[in-house]
């Protein structure tokens, strides 16, 4: 249970928080910190108090826990404490290591000595989760540091390191040694110079041109936040510290706190914030399940995708031994990955020392007999099943016992990659997505065989690479890729039913997404997804075909890599141009397949392209691929630049209303072009709607 341990060390009482990871400031916490002042208070003995968390956090702000219970708002909340600190008739000095962050910052300035380690990380990062700091951080810390550094914080919820503000108002000292010690002699020193009861809140929050400042910063701030309201409300409110008496002040920052929590935007990224949380919950695999060693790594196939997976253990620490067939192919991967080191450098990300450490831990080879004491080899080879057949087959003789044996594989059956093993318990699906290093997603695909602790052992290896993993079951496409495919679908049979390439990208990026679905589907490459749809006809000769698409790869206009697709791109420029030679074909099509073409307004592209997205991830709760709703919305979110305003397809469903949705769907369900059955509401979504519940039944 949460606490804050109360002990006496001569005069001086200490308050330990004791919340475990980061000292999260949950009820019975706060109810700690207030009894241990008014303890301290009536005890003559004691002349000054010390308030200290572990090494890790002093505190990390509210506890997440207990976010939307009633314990987050009970008294004593975070305000009524930081009173009891700020009006204490003895001496309060938090003494700070680890994470102070959003309420544990608000807590430590309510605090009238502040002393911290070097490296202590202080943030008040509420601003991404759509909110303001709701405890007096608006106010308080621009009268330590600033109006204009306090902003900037504030606005972007950025890490500080505590040495930093050395020379500020925010620390009195900032010590090298034991903290506590350091603490309690800073505390001795309080009381024996007999030095006044600091409180930041009669501090003077100043700029010499607030006018001025505050609309320079409303612009520049409007111009980036866009669909994202907290960080005006942040200027707002650091405005009213500079501009207002401080009670005032206080008044401006609660409403505006108030008044975010209720917005969508708000609700969407807590929504987000917890789900990312959730993803690393198996229902049936235990946090405690042991998990395989993983110290090093084998990646087949040295192209695109090979090359970027392996980076991501280079940076980890983990040695790659990376495999190529052919001398030509094995030069190629090793100097795309030694690019972009040599890229991190020059950019001042990454140091030579760093970089020439990283590259040192890859070793090139044209043999599989040199991943035989790899403990886990991911192939990344061409997107066919024969093809993977022999890669497994070969590593099932030459991988040694326990060693887990990953495919990248983004769409096929991994049950069947499995079968061409004589230990499918030990493989399972590492779908990276592209740039592997760089986008967050990864997507785990547990095969009907694989073992618990190679799953386990699979999620925390994610960690270790900085990716949010999602599980996923067996399935064509598994989570992403089968949602993508009736998305662009939708995007394509409105190109044949009377929209334009540059309308139907340009309402889904209005929408929020970082890019439509045909800039999308050039920056991947057209060949990737015709090479899906011709083995969809095959396996399913009654699916409707999706005529333009086709038609534009048969020319060979594959996006980018080829300087056509959907748009055509000059050489070396990612710029994507209109081209009317895609217009023709457009027509020619419409004519062939003896369509009229119709007006088509934004607001059916829209709802066509997110609710084919919705339908589809029903139909994945259903058959068990996906484990939860906010599962599907992290896989969009981190992997298909789904706005985050928005909180992934599934939550945007519900803040909609599941009801709502279903009626939408109703009129494309009856148009002559589409795929028979395929705007049949999916059982689960129809259960909830009737219900007027979510996904998940709450």
């Amino acid at each position: 249970m949460s606490t804050a341990h109360y002990d006496v060390n001569g005069d001086i009482a200490v308050i330990r928080l004791d919340n475990p990871p980061v000292n999260g400031l949950g009820h019975a916490l706060r109810q700690g910190i207030v009894a241990g002042i008014k303890q301290a208070e009536e005890d003559s003995n004691v002349n000054a108090v010390v308030i200290i968390g572990s090494d890790r956090a002093f505190s990390g702000g509210a506890d997440i826990t207990e976010f939307g219970t009633p314990k987050a708002t009970a008294e004593p909340n975070l305000t009524t404490v930081i009173n009891f600190l700020e009006t204490a008739s003895k001496p309060v000095v938090a003494a700070i290591s680890g994470a102070c962050m959003g309420g544990g910052l608000e807590l430590a300035l309510g605090c009238h000595y502040r002393i911290a380690k070097p490296d202590a990380q202080i943030a008040l990062p509420e601003v991404k989760l759509g909110i303001l700091p709701g405890a007096g951080g608006t106010q308080r810390l621009p009268r330590v540091i600033g109006a204009e550094h306090a902003l900037n914080m504030i606005v972007s919820g950025a890490i500080m390191p505590a040495k930093q503000f050395k020379g500020s108002a925010l620390f009195d000292d900032i010590v090298e040694g034991d903290l506590l010690e350091s603490a309690q002699a800073f505390a001795k020193k309080v009381v024996s110079e007999k030095m006044p009861l600091k409180r930041v809140r009669d501090l003077k929050a100043k700029h010499p041109n607030p006018a001025g400042f505050f609309m320079f910063a409303r612009n520049t701030v409007g111009a980036v936040a866009k669909n994202y309201p907290a960080p005006l409300k942040c200027v707002d409110a650091v405005e009213a510290a500079v501009t207002m008496p401080f009670d005032k002040g206080m008044e401006v920052e609660r409403k505006a706190f108030v008044e975010l929590l209720q917005t969508p935007e708000s609700s969407a990224l807590r929504h987000a914030f917890f789900a990312e949380r959730l993803t690393s919950k198996i229902k049936d695999v235990p946090s405690d399940t042991p998990t395989r060693d993983i110290k090093s790594v084998g990646v087949i196939g040295g192209g695109t995708m090979g090359t970027g997976i392996s980076i991501n253990f280079l940076n980890a620490g983990i040695p790659v031994t990376l495999v190529e067939m052919k001398q030509e192919g094995l030069d190629r991967g090793v100097a795309a990955i030694q690019k972009v080191y040599e890229g991190r450098v020059k950019k001042g990300k990454m140091s030579e020392d760093k970089a020439k450490a990283c590259v040192d831990l890859l070793t090139p080879s044209l043999s599989y007999d040199d991943l035989g004491d790899v403990d886990l080899v991911i192939e990344a080879v061409f997107e066919e099943l024969g093809v993977k057949e022999s890669v497994f087959q070969k590593l099932d003789e030459v991988c040694k016992p326990g060693a887990i044996l990953a495919s990248n594989t983004s769409t096929l059956d991994l049950d069947k990659i499995a079968s061409f093993t004589k230990r499918p318990e030990d493989v399972i699906g590492l779908h990276f997505f592209s740039p592997a290093n760089i986008m967050k997603l990864l997507e785990v695909v547990r095969g009907e065989k694989t073992a618990k602790d190679v799953l386990a052992t699979a999620m925390k290896l994610a960690k270790t690479i900085r990716k949010t993993a999602v599980v996923s079951g067996v399935c064509d496409g598994f989570i992403g890729n089968r949602m993508v495919g009736p998305y662009q679908r939708e995007a394509l049979l409105m190109l044949e039913e009377g929209a334009t390439v540059q309308q139907i990208d340009k309402a889904i990026e209005k929408f929020g997404f970082a890019m439509g679905p045909l800039r999308m589907a050039d920056l991947a490459g057209g060949d990737i997804g015709w090479a899906i749809r011709k083995r969809q006809y095959k396996e399913n000769p009654d699916m409707k075909k999706v005529v333009v698409a086709d038609r534009l790869c048969e020319m060979g206009r594959y996006g980018q890599k080829t300087g056509s697709g959907f748009y055509r791109y000059e050489a070396g420029n990612r710029n994507a141009l209109h081209d009317p030679e895609v217009d023709k074909v457009i027509d020619d099509v419409r004519k062939e397949l003896g369509i009229t073409p119709r007006k088509i307004s934004n607001q059916e592209i829209v709802e066509r392209c997110v609710y084919a997205l919705v339908n589809e991830g029903a139909r994945l709760l259903e058959e068990g691929i996906a484990q939860r709703a906010s599962d599907i919305d992290m896989v969009y979110l981190t992997g298909y630049g789904f706005p985050v305003f928005r909180g992934g397809p599934m939550h945007y469903a519900e803040q909609v209303g599941l009801p709502n949705v279903v009626r939408a769907m109703e009129p494309f369900a009856a148009n002559p072009n589409t795929q028979p059955g395929f705007w049949e509401p999916a059982p689960l979504l129809v259960k909830r709607a009737a219900e007027g519940t979510g996904f998940d039944g709450k």
